[in-house]
C-alpha cells in the first residue's frame, strides 16, 4: 500500500471517528444533481471548458465533465458552481 493510500485511509478513519463530513477531510468535491436539470459542484478548482453542450470543471480528484443541451452557468462562487440545462451525462476523469 502506497503512502498516499495510507494517508487517505487515516483521514477517512478520522472523519468517521469525529463525525466530520468526508468531503471536508478528504478534500473531495460535493456534487448535488437535481434531476437532470441542475448540478451544483462544491469544492471546485476552476472551469476548463464551457459551452452550451459541455462543461468541464477541475476538482481536487481530477476533472468532472458534464454533457447536455442548453447548459448555463447560473452561479459561480469561489467554491461553488451551479449549472442548469438538460444534463445528459456526468463523468469523472
Amino acid at each position: 500500500m502506497a503512502w498516499r493510500d495510507v494517508r487517505k485511509k487515516m483521514r477517512r478513519t478520522m472523519a468517521d471517528l469525529l463525525e466530520i463530513p468526508g468531503e471536508i477531510v478528504l478534500d473531495l468535491p460535493k456534487i448535488i444533481l437535481v434531476g437532470n436539470v441542475q448540478v451544483i459542484i462544491e469544492n471546485h478548482r476552476g472551469i476548463v471548458e464551457y459551452t452550451t453542450e459541455s462543461v468541464r470543471v477541475i476538482v481536487p480528484v481530477g476533472e468532472v465533465s458534464l454533457r447536455g443541451r442548453d447548459l448555463v452557468l447560473r452561479q459561480i462562487l469561489p467554491d461553488e458552481l451551479c449549472i442548469e440545462g438538460e444534463i445528459q451525462s456526468l463523468n469523472f476523469t
